[in-house]
């Protein structure tokens, strides 16, 4: 069974500046703010929640179903694809560049980034409908537009579905993200997010649930919830080695979610499976560089929870 995953594909700059930004931005001046800040360290990974979700499930040795719109700039991140045997049957080029985001980050951990949606905006262009052999889905991080329809057309193709705003989350008020709950099989928000859709929508959590199958909430360092219509399911944080990176996390977390799916596993297994896979992600920088056989994946779940899957 095949799961399709809609939404962003996107390169990430990411610079290092050794110093506090602190140091350099004067309170007094930020009116007529002009600063140049050096960034020795560089390096760009490949990103975006559909392209960071489609690797984490083709580590877990599933065949995701990325869909994107992705710029004419493209050709690194597909030749990436393409060696990690990950499809590219629902992704479409268009003339623009594709999205991109510059972050550096300074002494202190705060970071300043400058995002370009470029090709994401153009996310619409893409049909639900042309998919083939699809069983589940996800409305990730988008274009707006594209989010919007792409959830219509779940419904219309009788395809359950995670509604993982992320990011995304801001550019719909209640009565849309009402909507997007309406027709969703599931949900999946940070602790933030959930936050901001109860302000905005007036739902509770456990409001929440009532509207689909299950209400996932993760909690960075507390590890994560799931509600359901009978109860709230506590998935403990599962151990890392290191924190490194926790950028992409979410998306790996999302990709277990989507695991346990396709496996047809209660909720208990696919958190901590999913919890598991924001552990492993944590350990390495960008968002796309950790790597595991699921024999490793399956020993280092039984070693960690004390039973197999």
């Amino acid at each position: 069974m095949s799961a399709l995953i809609c939404g962003s594909f996107a390169y990430d700059t990411i610079m290092v500046f050794h110093d506090k930004f602190k140091n350099h931005i004067l309170a007094d001046q930020v009116h007529i703010l002009n600063v140049s800040f050096l960034v020795p360290d560089m390096r760009r990974e490949f990103g975006g929640c559909a392209g960071n979700i489609a690797y984490n499930l083709k580590l877990l040795g599933e065949e995701p179903q990325p869909m994107g719109t992705v710029g004419k700039d493209f050709a690194p991140y597909a030749e990436w694809m393409d060696s990690c045997d990950i499809s590219r049957d629902y992704i479409k080029v268009v003339d623009s560049y594709t999205a991109q985001a510059f972050i550096t980050t300074d002494e202190d951990d705060n970071q300043i980034t400058a995002f370009h949606p470029g090709a994401m905006n153009l996310s619409h262009e893409n049909s639900v409908l042309e998919a083939k052999g699809i069983k589940f889905g996800i409305v990730a991080p988008d274009g707006r537009d594209g989010m919007v329809l792409h959830a219509e057309q779940f419904v219309e193709a009788n395809i359950p579905f995670i509604f993982d705003p992320g990011q995304g989350l801001p550019m719909f008020d209640g009565s849309e993200l009402l909507d997007f709950a309406e027709k969703a099989t599931w949900i999946a928000l940070n602790d933030y997010e959930a936050q901001l859709m109860e302000e905005r929508t007036g739902k509770s959590p456990h409001e929440l649930a009532e509207m689909v199958d299950a209400l996932i909430i993760t909690r960075g360092g507390e590890g994560s919830h799931i509600y359901t219509r009978q109860r709230r399911i506590d998935i403990p944080l599962a151990s890392a080695a290191a924190i490194n990176d926790p950028t992409g996390c979410g998306d790996a977390y999302r990709a277990g979610l989507l695991y346990g799916m396709i496996h047809d596993l209660d909720w208990e297994t696919t958190g901590r499976i999913a919890s598991l896979m924001g552990a492993i992600k944590i350990e390495s920088h960008g968002t796309q560089n950790h790597r595991f056989s699921m024999d490793e994946f399956k020993a280092r779940y039984e070693k960690e929870f004390g039973h197999g899957f």
